[in-house]
C-alpha cells in the first residue's frame, strides 16, 4: 500500500514539474559580466531579469557582478562570461593589448563621471592641480585593460599639469559600498566616481565635486568627452561561432532599453526591489536628473564613436599602436544598427 501511494505521489510530482524541468534544461543560458550592483550606468543590465526581457527571448541571463569594466572584460576573456558590459574606451584598451573583444550594442548615451573629493579637504583642494601627491580612486583596472574611469582621471590630471605618477591611483570599485567606504574612511582623497553614488555623497555633505563630465563647462575641457561609456561586448570567436547567441543578447538588451524609454523613473526603480530608502531615493533622483542617459534602442552612434576614438587616442599619449587603432574595426552593428 505504501509503495502504491508513494508511486502515485511521485507520478503526480513528475506530471507537474517535469515540463518545467525540461523547459529549463532546454533554455539557453547567457552569462554577462557587469560592474555593480545598481551602478546607474549599467542599470539596464540589472533590469533584464526583473522585467523578463530574457524570458521573452527564451533565454536565462545570469549576471556576474564585478568591481570595474576592465574586470568585466577580463571575465569575458577568461570565458567566465559570454558578454561583458563596460566602458568602450576600456574595451579599446583591451584590444590594444591583444584581447579578442568586439562591441555589439550601445547601452549608454551619456557618460556619467564625477571627480569627487572628500569634504574635509575643501579648503586644501580647490582645483585639480591640488590633487598632486594625493590618493585618487578609479574603477578597478586589470593587467590587460585600463578602465574608462582611470583613462579619464589621467586625462583630467594631465590637463591640469599633473602627471599620473604624481598621484597614487587605487582601485575604487563600482558600487556604493566600495566608493563610499573608500572616501568616508579617508583611504582616498578623491574618486573618479559614478552616479548615483556621487550625488548621494554630495547630498550628505560628505564630498564636493571638482570635475563633472555632465557639466558642459567641464566637458568642453576634455577631448572626446562625449564618448560611448557602457556598451555590450563579446569575444570575436563568439561573434563567429555563435551568432545566434549574439543576436539573442542584443535583442534582450534592446527590449530592456525600449522598456526603460517607455516607463517613468519611479517605475524603473520600483522594479529593482531596493530596500534601502537612501539608495532608492538617490537612484530615483539621478534617473530624473539625467533623462537622456541611456540609448533608447542600442544603436551605435557614428558621431559618438568618433568621440570615443578621439578620447582614447588622447588618453594614450604618444602610443603609435593606440593612434592606429580604428574603432570601426572592433564594432559589429549587424544586430543593433547604426545612427548618425
Amino acid at each position: 500500500m505504501f509503495k502504491k501511494t508513494f508511486g502515485m505521489v511521485l507520478l503526480a510530482w513528475f506530471l507537474v514539474h517535469a515540463p518545467l524541468v525540461l523547459a529549463e534544461a532546454g533554455t539557453m543560458k547567457i552569462v554577462v559580466s557587469v560592474p555593480g550592483p545598481r551602478n546607474i550606468s549599467y542599470l539596464p543590465i540589472d533590469l533584464i531579469e526583473k522585467i523578463g526581457a530574457d524570458r521573452a527571448e527564451g533565454v536565462k541571463v545570469e549576471l556576474l557582478q564585478v568591481g570595474g569594466g576592465a574586470v568585466a572584460l577580463q571575465e569575458l576573456m577568461n570565458r567566465n562570461s559570454d558578454f561583458a558590459v563596460a566602458g568602450f574606451p576600456a574595451a579599446m584598451s583591451l584590444r590594444l593589448n591583444g584581447g579578442d573583444v568586439v562591441g555589439v550594442a550601445a547601452v549608454d548615451d551619456l557618460p556619467l563621471f564625477i571627480l569627487m573629493v572628500r569634504a574635509e579637504l575643501k579648503g586644501l583642494v580647490k582645483q585639480v592641480a591640488d590633487l598632486r601627491g594625493r590618493v585618487v580612486g578609479v574603477n578597478t583596472s586589470s593587467l590587460s585593460s585600463k578602465t574608462t574611469s582611470q583613462q579619464l582621471a589621467e586625462l583630467v590630471l594631465k590637463s591640469a599639469g599633473v602627471s599620473p605618477d604624481e598621484v597614487r591611483l587605487i582601485a575604487a570599485g563600482q558600487s556604493w559600498l566600495e566608493q563610499s567606504s573608500l572616501l568616508l574612511s579617508g583611504s582616498a582623497d578623491a574618486v573618479m566616481g559614478d552616479e548615483p553614488f556621487a550625488s548621494r555623497l554630495l547630498a550628505e555633505n560628505k564630498v564636493f565635486f571638482l570635475a563633472n563630465l555632465t557639466d558642459p563647462a567641464d566637458a568642453r575641457r576634455i577631448p572626446g568627452a562625449g564618448f560611448l561609456h557602457a556598451a555590450l561586448e563579446t569575444r570575436g570567436e563568439t561573434l563567429k561561432n555563435e551568432p545566434q547567441k549574439v543576436e539573442k543578447m542584443v535583442r534582450i538588451l534592446r527590449r530592456t532599453l525600449q522598456w526603460m524609454a517607455s516607463h517613468s523613473p519611479e517605475e524603473i526603480v520600483g522594479k529593482l526591489d531596493i530596500r534601502d530608502s537612501d539608495e532608492k531615493r538617490s537612484l530615483l533622483a539621478s534617473l530624473k536628473k539625467y533623462p537622456r542617459l541611456y540609448s533608447p534602442d542600442g544603436r551605435f552612434s557614428t558621431a559618438q564613436l568618433r568621440e570615443t576614438q578621439h578620447f582614447f587616442r588622447e588618453t594614450s599619449g604618444a602610443n603609435p599602436a593606440a593612434k592606429a587603432l580604428e574603432i570601426e574595426s572592433i564594432i559589429a552593428d549587424r544586430w543593433a544598427g547604426r545612427s548618425q
